[in-house]
């Protein structure tokens, strides 16, 4: 059976931890790519009505995507603290049940939004020229959901067992395939039938679906240490104390991520009061900020693998380590983005909007108040993947529930009758300040070193974290030595 490939309770953390991420971010880098090349055949063929469409039809799919997004995370959580303790036989039965209960949750999430796509683009305020455009791609969208949900289980799954290099080789593969099937299926080149905007969703269908397969493949072939085979099947009986944890520290997790795309609904449901321009210049905003925040997320994802592997193994320095070698590569790599992602918005922004559109200067108005945001965004984003790699899931939602909440969404509403449109690109940078400073805080303060992920052992497995840890919180090695990177230029937060 193959080994995890990088042991994360050994050797120097910040070149394991660099190691670790870079294919993270290179994968966030080519979905966003590909991201952005399927906003470019739609924006500046199918015309501003259409970006508009899928601009509306994707936040609907990342809420959907959060639906499950926490019982994935639960998953990898507790596979890295399984890996940590070397107990390979814990993190199997944590792949079996994850499995089980995630993929039919997600069959259930696509079956319920086809027959709500409709509803839903409408009671977001769609305009009504991308009504119609909208629910065509958002249908097809549905359909591809188990795919997409199994592939990032399998993904993140991996990563917790130390293992971000093959989840991205086969992301490539997804990437390649889905931006080859783009333009052939949007104005159907060949046999193919021309499908307009929908086009573009199959081309996401079925790219996702071959690289999954083919997934699949290569473990069994490779005899992953996560693979699970005919002789394998008892595991996918669901383990009632691992799906116990899966719930209960999953749905905190998910309904940050619902709690996220609701927010981004609500604040498209204000900008599409401003019409069809603004809508579209904010969607071309969106495709430069998904690439600014993927560092911090690729970070943030490598520091939770991390941080539950050294839980496991209860080597709390080097998950004290983990933190602070993650705020400071957050600093450094959306540092290095957001500048040349400023001077050359008027080029970059361009790429998604038609030949001499209306949007472009309000696309460059809102993106220079709201991109620097992202550098508040990340270190929140890092702080919060270590927390939770012990089990402490329930203040990481409340901070983020203030921040967007308390701060963004009523900051957004309640002063656009002094700053117009301004107040829902100023809410970024606003409630991004909050949520940094409150995670900063409970990183120093909170007694998240004592949560679990499970209340007691399973299968004769020690609990992850001991009821007594060495606590660091007296120590003052144990806060964040923030002081240079919170200098900073403030900014605009996530999406």
């Amino acid at each position: 059976m193959a080994k995890a490939p990088l042991d994360l309770t050994s050797g120097p953390i910040g070149r394991n931890l660099l190691l670790f991420s870079l294919p993270i971010l290179a994968g966030n880098i080519a979905q966003s790519l590909n991201g952005s090349v399927n906003a470019v055949w739609v924006g500046r063929f199918l015309g501003e009505a259409a970006l508009t469409a899928t601009a509306n039809a994707n936040n609907i799919m990342f809420f959907l995507i959060g639906s499950v997004f926490g019982i994935g995370m639960a998953s990898t959580i507790l596979i890295g603290q399984a890996m940590g303790a070397k107990d390979i036989g814990q993190a199997r039965r944590v792949m079996g049940t994850s499995a089980t209960f995630f993929i039919g949750l997600s069959v259930v999430i696509a079956v319920a939004g086809w027959f709500l796509a409709h509803p839903l683009l409408a009671a977001m305020g769609t305009p009504a020229p991308s009504l119609p455009l909208a629910e065509a791609y958002l249908k097809v969208i549905f359909l591809a959901m188990p795919t997409l949900y199994a592939f990032a289980f399998l993904s993140a799954a991996m990563r917790g067992a130390g293992d971000s290099r093959t989840p991205f080789r086969f992301l490539l593969v997804s990437v390649a395939l889905d931006i080859v099937f783009n333009p052939l299926l949007i104005f159907g080149l060949g046999p193919l039938p021309e499908l307009g905007i929908a086009g573009a969703a199959w081309a996401t269908l079925i790219a996702q679906t071959l690289s999954l397969i083919a997934l699949l493949l290569y473990m069994r072939h490779k005899r992953h240490v996560l693979w699970l085979g005919r002789k394998d099947m008892a595991l996918f009986k669901v383990d009632l104390p691992i799906l116990k944890a899966l719930v209960m520290k999953g749905v905190p997790m998910g309904l940050q991520m619902v709690l996220i795309s609701l927010s981004m609904i609500m604040l498209m449901t204000m900008v599409n009061q401003y019409g069809t321009d603004t809508a579209a210049a904010y969607g071309a905003s969106l495709q430069l900020w998904t690439y600014v925040q993927m560092p911090a997320m690729a970070i943030g994802a490598a520091c939770s693998s991390m941080a539950a592997q050294n839980v496991g193994a209860q080597l709390w320095g080097r998950v004290r380590a983990t933190a602070r070698q993650g705020v400071l590569f957050n600093f450094l790599l959306t540092g290095v983005l957001i500048a040349p992602l400023i001077l050359l918005d008027r080029y970059t922004l361009a790429l998604f909007l038609p030949d001499g559109s209306q949007a472009l200067q309000a696309a460059r108005h809102l993106n220079h108040i709201a991109v620097w945001s992202f550098l508040f965004f990340g270190v929140s984003f890092v702080i919060s993947g270590v927390v939770r790699s012990t089990g402490a899931v329930l203040a990481p939602l409340l901070i983020l529930a203030g921040s967007l909440w308390g701060v963004r969404v009523p900051f957004a509403e309640l002063l656009q009758p002094y700053l117009g449109v301004d107040a829902i690109w100023w809410s970024f940078p606003a409630s991004s300040l909050v949520s940094m400073l409150l995670s900063l805080a409970y990183y120093r303060w909170g007694g998240w070193r004592k949560a679990r992920m499970l209340d007691s052992p399973a299968h004769g497995t020690p609990a992850e974290v001991p009821a007594s840890p060495p606590s660091p919180v007296a120590d003052p090695d144990a806060a964040l030595e923030i002081a240079a990177p919170a200098a900073v230029s403030p900014a605009a937060p996530p999406r």
